[in-house]
C-alpha cells in the first residue's frame, strides 16, 4: 500500500486530500509512522522524530493513528491476496508476499502483469486507496520492484535482467544490510550491489562472517531462495509506551506496568495463545535500556499471573532517575494454558482487598464519575467523533478546555469546523466510517460543506462582548 496510514486518513478526511499529512505520535517524543507523499517533499520520513518533522513541515496535519481503520482496510486487502494464492506471507498491515505459482498463474510476463494490474484495480475498488505491485522470481526482487513502482504503479523484473538492474543500486538495497554492515563494506570500498558481487564470496565472508557474507553474496547476484511462508509463528507478544514526560513517581511507574500487562494479555488472548516467560522493558531518562524476565512454571494467559510477575520484575529495577519508556511482553508462546493455583489465590486476594478499599457509590455523583471515565482524557487530533446535532466528524485540535471538530465524512465535500467545550455532553467518540460504499444509514453528517464567503449565510447577531455558544462556528480554516 502507498503511504498507508496517511493515505487512509486523506481518504477519510476530504479536507486533507492533496495536503501534507503525518501520522504517528503527536507528543514531543512521538515518532512518525507514515508521511503522505506531499509531506515527503519536505523531507519528512517514517521513524523520524515528530518534533523534527514539525520543523521541516510545520503546516502538515499531524494525526494520531487509528489502527481500527487500518486493520479493516488491511483485512480487505489480504482477502484479495488470498484469492490469488493460498501462499500469502504478510509482512505488516500494508505489505505481503504472494506466491503466484501456487495460485496457478503461468510463469509468463503477460500473465503475471495481468494479475498485478487486476490486483491494483481491485484494491482501489474495495478500499479506495492505491497500492503498488512488484513482480519477480524471488522475494527480494519483488520487494525492490514494488518500491520502484511507488506510488500507484507496477514493475516487473524480467528473468535474466536481475544483475543488470541491481548493479548500480546502493548496497543498502539488499535485505540484511543495515547501517553497521554498510559502514563495514564502505571501509572496504564497496558501495553498490555490483561492487558487492565483484568482491566475491570469500572477501564478504572475511568481512562479515560466514553466514552473513554467504547470504549477501547470493543476493548481490540476484539469488534469493527464501520461500513464501503462509503462516509465521509469533515468538512473542508485547506492548510498550513512550511517555511525554519522564516518570519519576514509583507508584505511577507501577500503575503503568500493570496497565501494559493488561494490554499484553488482551493481545495474547486475541491471538489464542498463552506464554511462559514474562518480560519487562525499561528505558531510562538517559536512553539506557534494560530488560528483566521471569519464566513461570507453565504457560498462562491469566492477567493476575502476568501482572504479578511484571511487578516482581519491576522491583529489581531502579527507576528513581526517570523512565521514558516501559514495555511488557510474553514469550515462550503455546496454544494452551497451565493454571497456576498459587497465582490464582493471590489474584483473588488482591481483588478482595481492592473491593474492600473501593469507596461506596454515592447516587447520582457516582453515575457522573462513571460517565466521566468513559470520556477520553484527551481529544487527540484525527480521532473520530459524533455530535448529536452535527453528526460525524474528526478532531482537528484541542486545548485550553476547547476541542475543534471538522464535520465531514469520506463521501462528503470538505466540511465546516466548529469548536466546543471539552466536556460538551453532545460530543462523544465515534467509530471509523468506511472509506468506500457511501454513507451508512444514520452516519451522514448533517453539516453542509464549506461555502464561499459570498454565499455563506450571515452569522446571527449577538450581544456585544458575549461569549460564543457551544458549537458555534469558530473557524472555517
Amino acid at each position: 500500500m502507498d503511504a498507508f496510514y496517511a493515505s487512509a486518513e486523506q481518504a477519510a478526511k476530504p479536507s486533507l486530500r492533496g495536503k501534507p499529512v503525518v501520522v504517528g505520535g503527536i507528543g514531543p517524543r512521538g515518532v512518525v509512522a507514515t508521511a503522505s507523499y506531499e509531506a515527503r517533499v519536505f523531507g519528512v520520513r517514517s521513524a523520524m522524530p515528530t518534533a523534527q518533522a514539525r520543523r521541516l513541515c510545520p503546516n502538515a496535519a499531524y494525526l494520531s493513528p487509528r489502527f481500527t481503520l487500518y486493520r479493516q482496510v488491511s483485512e480487505a486487502v489480504m482477502e484479495l491476496l488470498h484469492e490469488l494464492s493460498p501462499l500469502v506471507e504478510p509482512l505488516s498491515l500494508d505489505e505481503a508476499f504472494v506466491d503466484l505459482e501456487a495460485g496457478g498463474v503461468p510463469a509468463e510476463t503477460a500473465a503475471v502483469r495481468a494479475v498485478g494490474e487486476k490486483l491494483r484495480r481491485d484494491i482501489r475498488s474495495v478500499t479506495g486507496l492505491t497500492g503498488s505491485v512488484g513482480l519477480a522470481g524471488a522475494k527480494m526482487l519483488a520487494k525492490i520492484a514494488s518500491e520502484a513502482a511507488k506510488p500507484n504503479g507496477l514493475v516487473v523484473i524480467e528473468p535474466g535482467t536481475e544483475r543488470e538492474l541491481l548493479g548500480p543500486m546502493t548496497v543498502r538495497t539488499l535485505p540484511g544490510v543495515g547501517p553497521a554492515t554498510a559502514e563495514t563494506l564502505r571501509r572496504a570500498g564497496i558501495h553498490t550491489v555490483a561492487e558487492t558481487a565483484e568482491a566475491g564470496e570469500a572477501e564478504l565472508v572475511r568481512l562479515l562472517g560466514k553466514a552473513h557474507g554467504t547470504g549477501l553474496y547470493a543476493m548481490a547476484l540476484g539469488r534469493d531462495d527464501r520461500p513464501v511462508v503462509a503462516e509465521r509463528d509469533a515468538k512473542s507478544i508485547s506492548v510498550e509506551d513512550t511517555f511525554e514526560v519522564d516518570l519519576t513517581d514509583r507508584t505511577r511507574v507501577r500503575t503503568e506496568v500493570l496497565r501494559l500487562a493488561d494490554r499484553c494479555v488482551q493481545r495474547l488472548r486475541a491471538a489464542g495463545r498463552s506464554g511462559r516467560t514474562v518480560v519487562i522493558k525499561v528505558r531510562n531518562y538517559d536512553f539506557s535500556t534494560l530488560t528483566r524476565s521471569e519464566t513461570l512454571r507453565g504457560p498462562t494467559d491469566d492477567p493476575g499471573v502476568i501482572r504479578e510477575a511484571a511487578v516482581r520484575l519491576l522491583e529489581t529495577v531502579d527507576t528513581t532517575g526517570g523512565v521514558r519508556l516501559l514495555g511488557v511482553g510474553v514469550s515462550g508462546l503455546a496454544d494452551f494454558t497451565q493454571e497456576d493455583l498459587f497465582a490464582q489465590i493471590a489474584t483473588e486476594r488482591e481483588s478482595e482487598e481492592l473491593a474492600k478499599a473501593a469507596p461506596e457509590p454515592a447516587g447520582e455523583g457516582a453515575e457522573g464519575a462513571e460517565a466521566g471515565e468513559e470520556r477520553p482524557r484527551r481529544w487527540h487530533p484525527g480521532l473520530d467523533v459524533v455530535h448529536e446535532e452535527y453528526g460525524a466528524g474528526w478532531v482537528q485540535g484541542s486545548g485550553v478546555g476547547r476541542v475543534t471538530v471538522r464535520f465531514e465524512t469520506p463521501w462528503s465535500a470538505p466540511g465546516r469546523v466548529r469548536t466546543f467545550a471539552v466536556g460538551d455532553p453532545a460530543l462523544r467518540p465515534g467509530e471509523p466510517l468506511p472509506l468506500v460504499g457511501g454513507a451508512p444509514e444514520g452516519t451522514q453528517s448533517s453539516e453542509p460543506a464549506i461555502l464561499p464567503k459570498s454565499l455563506s449565510p450571515a452569522p446571527p447577531a449577538s450581544a456585544e462582548g458575549s461569549e460564543p455558544a457551544s458549537g458555534e462556528e469558530m473557524s472555517s480554516r
